[in-house]
């Protein structure tokens, strides 16, 4: 009798068990909580990404002499044509920045989206973005990893090989052909995007303008690709205006990294080279008085106060290279000025204030390539008026940046007047006024410098460079993708050059 009262009451205890353990596994989970991520998001936090690392300061910005640091050590790069490898070598910056935190998003977002006809939209938006990040790499780097690239989560690979420099464009120029197409609006347009709040025309005139960017990055080594891939952008529709740019909107949460380095550890380092303040000086520009400051008389950082800010284009003096900060007291002392910190920088209270925009692709740009595309006889209209375009356009551009850098319309018309074009230098002027309208966009000018060979830069004289030639023509590859993907790196260099500065990219003919 005792043995059936047990075992009643273990199966009762069993039961009971049983009933409690309904529903055990979801007691825990938040039931408001999402458990997937709506990709537009993802892309968002992609396309915010693509605003340019510091990096760019040390190597792009000092390359194409719009400014540079004196200074050594973790700034050394451009300004002393040395490389600037190791653990936290300024060399990774861009690397980092854009496969980390763009291309591997932009994967993401392609995965989930290529077999969903609801977000095909979203597809293509990524894949224009996806191009636009590689260009920049490739064109930093040259040979990088892209088919494999970003699929380090999603199929494991952590040792992606890398694609020759050809065969990335000619992918890329595919994808922006295909893609551009394909977008529709008459399918859900994905307002929550942050570029153009899924404003589909925008993004056609978006992506064929990218795609006009890279056929004219070709000109030297494939002229007929060059050409057949400018038309094709032209007639599919161009950026019509300034509201057509392709902006990063930074703010007080997102800051420009850029203009975060200037505002706080690097503000007294960084100051607007002698060449670039004497070009504006001596033509007129009036953007001068948009970009350059000068804390007059300051004799360290601590003196560069808002009391001695003078932004006069008059008095401002441009750093001459060739210097370190213990050779360039020489040259203050020259130029009658207090100290280094006497030279002119960039407005750290405008362009280069910490939600400052940042500008990828713009309509100025663009204007200037027709300019280039009809002075070569690939378009109709005249490369007089694209050009004039395209140098308003970027005065105009400078108020978006800041109100207070607005350039008066009288301003512009006066410019024009004392600078006009001249077709017997037109691949000079237009390319020189590229150069100025890719001001603070490094990666752009520098490859831009090196497809068109303007301006006429005077190489930097500073002695104990590690380069053969006049100007850096590559970034090495980082010191951490190297120590993790050796096999691949030394592929890709025995292919396209050794991993140094002085190795040409694919396009970069001499």
């Amino acid at each position: 009798m005792k043995k059936i009262s047990l075992t009643l009451t273990l199966v009762a205890l069993l039961t009971w068990m049983s009933s409690c353990e309904e529903g055990f596994d979801t007691l825990n989970v938040n039931p408001t909580a999402a458990t997937t991520i709506n990709p537009v998001f993802v892309f968002n936090n992609a396309v915010v990404n693509t605003s340019f690392p510091t990096s760019t300061l040390v190597f792009e910005h000092a390359i194409v002499q719009y400014m540079y640091s004196p200074n050594s050590g973790v700034l050394a790069g451009g300004n002393f044509n040395v490389g600037n490898p190791g653990p936290t070598g300024q060399n990774a910056g861009m690397w980092q920045r854009y496969y980390r935190d763009v291309i591997r998003y932009v994967v993401d977002v392609i995965s989930k989206t290529k077999d969903d006809a609801n977000r095909s939209n979203l597809y293509h938006m990524a894949r224009i973005w996806k191009a636009y990040a590689f260009m920049v790499l490739t064109d930093t780097y040259g040979d990088v990893p892209y088919k494999e690239a970003g699929l380090g989560y999603l199929s494991g690979n952590i040792r992606p090989k890398y694609d020759a420099q050809q065969a990335i464009y000619e992918d890329i120029i595919k994808e922006l052909t295909e893609a551009t197409a394909a977008l529709d609006a008459s399918k859900p347009t994905e307002a929550g995007e942050v570029m153009f709040g899924g404003n589909i025309p925008r993004w056609k005139r978006f992506g064929n303008s990218v795609l006009f960017r890279a056929g004219m990055r070709l000109t030297k080594v494939n002229p007929t690709l060059a050409q057949s891939t400018a038309q094709k952008a032209i007639a599919g529709g161009l950026m019509q205006s300034n509201a057509d740019n392709g902006i990063v909107r930074n703010n007080a949460t997102f800051n420009n990294l850029v203009g975060s380095l200037l505002n706080s550890t690097e503000a007294a380092n960084f100051y607007l080279t002698r060449y670039f303040v004497d070009y504006l000086r001596t033509t007129g520009d009036p953007r001068l008085a948009s970009i350059a400051a000068r804390y007059v008389g300051a004799r360290s950082g601590s003196e560069q106060t808002a009391a001695r800010i003078n932004r006069d284009p008059a008095v401002q003096i441009g750093m001459p290279l060739g210097f370190d900060n213990g050779t360039v007291a020489t040259q203050v002392a020259a130029d009658k000025l207090a100290s280094f910190y006497d030279y002119s920088q960039l407005d750290r209270t405008r362009l280069g204030k910490l939600d400052a925009p940042t500008f990828l692709v713009t309509y100025a740009q663009t204007q200037l390539l027709l300019a280039e595309a009809a002075q070569r006889g690939w378009t109709t209209g005249s490369a007089a008026d694209y050009y004039k375009a395209g140098v308003t356009a970027h005065m105009q551009q400078l108020a978006d940046a800041d109100a207070t850098a607005a350039v008066p319309a009288a301003a512009i018309t006066a410019y024009l007047e004392k600078n006009p074009y001249d077709a017997a230098r037109g691949l000079e002027l237009i390319n020189t006024q590229y150069w100025l309208a890719s001001f603070l966009n490094g990666p752009e000018a520098f490859a831009n410098f090196r497809r068109s060979g303007f301006p006429k830069l005077t190489p930097n004289p500073y002695p104990g460079k590690e380069i053969k030639g006049s100007f850096i023509n590559r970034i090495p590859y980082p010191d951490s993708e190297i120590a993790v993907n050796q096999a691949n790196v030394s592929e890709a260099s025995a292919r396209q050059g050794a991993d140094n500065l002085d190795t040409r990219v694919w396009w970069d003919k001499q």
